[in-house]
């Protein structure tokens, strides 16, 4: 099995892409950036859009999980969508099955949260429902991570300390989420 993950420091978090290869026995490639959109993944004049666009194009995928910007699906919800359905309808013609990475809104109190202008809940449900959007657009899967870490009893251990990235605890749930979602398709 051949995954592609598009995406940027929520993806490579923790060795994230080598814990998920390893679960799924899979071939995991990664095109990330730190701070990247999906939509530097469309543009073919970005190293990792070059990379992206020509991966699609000329190589065979099972999967391409299609990860966003920390907080463009709460705050840029129009971008984001446009973005996850271009790069669903790329993954379909290459014969591959999306996977829209629901990442978690960021830890209930940290100040980057303040300065959105957001709560925990607000910003949990603008993201869930843009994830969830984005899925149903794209004829996607859907890995939920946004309420993986919303449903755990103490979801503040799921977060690094800039209550943006995950923990350790917080990839490696991340992981099971991508995991089962991939299985649940069938093929693995």
């Amino acid at each position: 099995m051949r995954i592609l993950m598009l995406g940027n420091s929520l993806t490579t978090a923790h060795g994230l892409p080598d814990a998920l290869a390893r679960e799924l026995g899979a071939e995991v490639r990664v095109h990330a950036r730190g701070g990247a959109r999906l939509a530097e993944h469309l543009n073919p004049k970005t190293r990792n859009g070059a990379r992206t666009l020509a991966a699609l194009e000329r190589e065979r995928w099972d999967f391409v999980v299609l990860q966003e910007m920390s907080h463009a699906p709460a705050t840029t919800p129009a971008a984001y969508l446009a973005s996850a359905s271009r790069l669903c309808a790329l993954s379909h013609a290459a014969g591959a099955v999306p996977v829209v990475y629901a990442t978690w809104a960021y830890r209930d109190g940290c100040p980057r949260l303040r300065r959105l202008g957001m709560t925990y809940s607000q910003m949990h449900a603008a993201m869930h429902d843009a994830f969830a959007r984005a899925a149903r657009q794209g004829d996607a899967l859907l890995a939920d991570a946004c309420d993986a870490f919303w449903g755990v009893a103490d979801p503040a251990a799921l977060y690094a300390p800039d209550g943006v990235h995950p923990s350790e605890a917080g990839a490696l749930l991340a992981v099971r989420v991508l995991a089962e979602t991939m299985r649940s398709a069938g093929s693995v």
